[in-house]
C-alpha cells in the first residue's frame, strides 16, 4: 500500500478541514490522519458479523423450519 493517499474533498468537507486545521493547530495530514485512528478505533475488525449460537446447536430434526407438521401451532 502506498504511504500517499489523495482524496476528493467536496466544498462542506474542505470547509470542515480548515475549521479543525485551524482549531487543533494540526496539519490537514495530521487531522486526516487521527480521523482514521479514531474511525477504526469505533469500528474493530474482529472478523465477519455472525448471530451468537448460529450453528452451535442441532435439534437432530435436518428439517425442523420447514416440516408443516412440526411447525403447526406456531404459525399466526
Amino acid at each position: 500500500m502506498k504511504a500517499t493517499v489523495q482524496a476528493r474533498l467536496d466544498p462542506a468537507d474542505r470547509r470542515k478541514l480548515a475549521q479543525l486545521v485551524r482549531t487543533l493547530g494540526w496539519s490537514p495530514s495530521r487531522v486526516v490522519r487521527e480521523g482514521l485512528r479514531l474511525l477504526a478505533a469505533t469500528h474493530p475488525s474482529g472478523g465477519s458479523r455472525r448471530i451468537a449460537g448460529l450453528g452451535k446447536f442441532s435439534s437432530g430434526v435436518p428439517d425442523l423450519g420447514s416440516d408443516k407438521k412440526r411447525m403447526k401451532g406456531f404459525v399466526r
